[in-house]
């Protein structure tokens, strides 16, 4: 399996550079020159795929260097790159910044090494002029394995200001500034938070896409791109998504998943990985009124955000009882997020207002304007949790803005480890596991293998 030649990584000074704008405006752009153009994000977010895949019109994949071994990272790309022309990859905040402040480990820089691709720098120049010259420097120096092949100056004030900015950048770096944009506030990619993602997925940003499509068209040198991205091949064995059942492409099981406004957010590998183990998916909408599907074996309720549904969804009782129904008979169930927010007794919204749920883990989900909980988990099971036990390890991480309380002492899914050291996660009851952590199956790739087995289990039993 061979990633294809052509594939350049969008790399950002800091947050807020202007990565997200530029690698929209490029991936639009290379698409109107009629190339298939493959997104990629850095790091484990949820958003900026959702904007690649609407832009390209193929599903963006992540490419966390923290959360999985370096070997599926490449597996990843190389997969995720077949039949395209280029691959764009997205980096995450300023190139250098990731897991710990001494290395390099789970950073745009990174994955520009592990992919073996060529990097384009998206420099802030407000405010600046020669001063560009030493910031890409800088970045040069830092690690000069990473291979920076441009530049693209981003809050030009004019055409004046990026000349200024081009020369220097050229005569001290020996890199070419391949374009700019201008300081423009209808080029703003606006704030990034969940509650967008259905909004790009109902088309409602696609005039700013098309925007940028046409700004960067005209101020970015897209064919220098084009020629800057040309990288060597490289083959990855393919291991991790291999068929695995004794028939290959004999699907053994049915897996119900929520997939809709309210429950969106899965890496796509995950669901892979399911397949290979030979798991048939059943997407079906809790939204649109579908209840859990009668001839599920298994079900995955998947990160969202119900809060924003929660009237309507409170308010289906026949696709609640559903829910109550399939979990009671035992079916096998992960509930991430989202979906563990839905399995509650009750949402209490930002307005104060209370929306009974499932009501199969005992407890009140509160909404807050502040964020709750942010950044990578390493995960241990507990010995209720099916899918991961105590003495083996997950990774993936927590994004939410709500708190859940318990009246009674619960059992536990999982042991989280982060920043703020190890704490007791989720719920964990026969064959449910609950909690807020969005695991990566390819993290521990023996998760959705267990699955599908314990599936099968009571399948048989009937």
């Amino acid at each position: 399996m061979s990633a294809n030649d052509r594939r350049i990584v969008i790399a950002g000074t800091g947050s807020g550079a202007g990565k997200t704008t530029v690698t929209i405006g490029l991936m639009a752009a290379l698409k109107r020159k009629g190339y298939a153009v493959q997104g990629f994000k850095c790091g484990p977010d949820y958003i900026d795929p959702t904007y690649h895949t609407a832009v390209t019109g193929r599903v963006s994949r992540n490419l966390d260097s923290w959360m999985l071994p370096h070997d599926t990272v490449r597996e990843i790309f190389a997969r995720g790159s077949e039949g395209a022309d280029i691959a764009v990859i997205e980096g995450v905040m300023g190139m250098y910044d990731g897991k710990e402040p001494t290395s390099d480990r789970g950073s745009t820089a990174e994955i520009s090494l592990l992919t073996a691709s060529p990097v384009l720098l998206v420099v802030n120049c407000q405010s600046m002029a020669r001063s560009a010259a030493a910031i890409v420097k800088g970045f040069q120096m830092l690690n000069p394995q990473v291979r920076i092949v441009g530049v693209v100056a981003n809050k030009a004030g004019s055409e004046g200001h990026y000349q200024i900015v081009k020369a220097a950048v050229e005569q001290e770096c020996g890199v070419p500034v391949v374009g700019y944009l201008k300081r423009e506030a209808d080029l703003e990619i606006p704030e990034r938070h969940l509650g967008l993602v259905p909004s790009v997925e109902r088309g409602e940003l696609q005039p700013l896409f098309d925007r940028l499509a046409e700004r960067v068209a005209e101020t970015v040198d897209v064919d220098r791109v084009w020629e800057l991205a040309q990288a060597e091949p490289f083959h990855v064995e393919r291991k991790l998504f291999a068929p695995v059942s004794a028939v290959p492409g004999e699907k053994r099981v049915k897996i119900a998943v929520a997939k809709d406004a309210a429950f969106h957010f899965y890496y796509p590998e995950n669901l892979e990985l399911l397949e290979a183990n030979g798991a048939e998916l059943l997407f079906f909408s809790p939204l649109a009124g579908e209840p859990v599907p009668q001839e599920a074996d298994g079900l995955y309720i998947g990160g969202g955000f119900p809060e924003e549904f929660a009237a309507e969804l409170s308010r289906n009782r026949t696709v609640l009882e559903s829910f109550r129904r399939a979990v009671r008979a035992g079916l096998p169930t992960l509930a991430e997020c989202g979906g563990f927010m839905y399995l509650t007794d009750a949402i209490v919204t930002t307005d104060g207002r209370t929306y009974p749920m499932a009501g199969i883990i005992p407890g009140t989900v509160t909404m807050q304007k502040r964020l709750a909980a942010l950044g990578y988990r390493e995960v241990r099971g507990t010995a209720e949790n099916f899918l991961i036990g105590p003495d083996e390890q997950a990774h993936g991480h927590e994004f939410h803005y709500s708190t859940f309380a318990a009246d009674l002492k619960l059992p536990h899914a999982y042991e989280t480890k982060g920043l703020r050291g190890t704490k007791p996660e989720g719920y964990a009851r026969d064959n449910l596991v609950a909690g807020y952590t969005h695991l990566h199956f390819a993290s521990n790739p023996a998760l959705p293998k267990r699955w599908v087995e314990r599936c099968l289990e009571v399948k048989a039993r009937g």
